[in-house]
């Protein structure tokens, strides 16, 4: 077995799977930018390496990863454009990867923990997790792809429920809308998720790869369109007083006064 840990993403390869671990439960699991590009970078990575024929995304702890981390950005102010470029490349590296991609939504998945959860090829959770676009909360609209990978799983209208209302989807509801592969009891998640990996890393690497191809360029063959619109509105949003607002209310825990 291979482990390292760096920037918040712990990594092991062991058996042909890569375990890759949103590793800040402290902050359940919210993004910050260098752990956000270090996923990124290990998920390219992954595709170059012939050791690797499985992926497996989780979180550690009780959450899978709750958006981005707005502390940290408030005290280490980024561009935003960055922050947008390094999320759509990960977006776009786990869609393109030539391997399976497998989601273990351990907890609550919010903002682009829910891109990153159901850009995955096969995407499970707990019964205790909970889906959640909150960016309308706080003056901004979805992005890591959301705008396409939502509807694309469970159709426009439950899309805008969750998009415009910015109101979370238990797993139960996730599963009964189309939105994961499966729910299962918390207990059983590990085991069915490690059926399902053992799996995969033992199929035909290449005929696993071209059916992934196949299959995303049938449904998300806008997705790079999706990305580039989602970039330019939220970096306009992200400057907007309603966003400041927003923002501040949240981290007050009160509601926001928007204009």
């Amino acid at each position: 077995m291979n482990s390292a840990e760096v920037e918040g993403l712990r990594s092991e390869l062991c058996d042909g799977i890569l375990r890759l671990t949103i590793a800040r439960p402290k902050r359940m699991n919210a993004i910050d930018l260098p752990t956000l590009r270090a996923l990124s970078d290990a998920v390219t990575a992954a595709g170059h390496d012939e050791r690797v024929r499985t992926i497996v995304l989780t979180g550690e702890g009780s959450a899978f990863c709750t958006g981005a981390d707005l502390t940290s950005a408030a005290q280490n102010p980024v561009d935003p454009g960055e922050v947008m470029d390094v999320a759509n490349n990960l977006i776009r590296a786990i869609v393109s990867v030539p391997v399976p991609v497998i989601a273990a939504v351990n907890g609550p998945a919010a903002g682009v923990g829910v891109s990153i959860a159901i850009a995955a090829d096969f995407t499970y959770a707990a019964e205790s997790a909970y889906f959640l676009l909150a960016f309308v909360n706080i003056g901004l609209m979805p992005d890591g792809g959301a705008s396409l990978l939502v509807p694309a799983a469970i159709g426009r209208a439950r899309a805008a429920e969750m998009a415009l209302l910015g109101e979370r989807v238990s797993a139960d509801d996730a599963d009964r809308f189309g939105l994961v592969a499966r729910t299962l009891p918390d207990a059983e998640l590990a085991a069915h998720v490690d059926a399902v990996a053992a799996r995969t890393a033992q199929g035909p690497r290449r005929a696993l790869a071209l059916t992934k191809q196949s299959l995303n360029a049938a449904t998300l063959a806008a997705l790079d369109a999706a990305l580039d619109l989602e970039k330019s509105g939220q970096v306009e949003l992200l400057g907007s007083p309603d966003f400041v607002e927003g923002a501040t209310a949240m981290l007050q825990k009160r509601p926001p006064r928007f204009l």
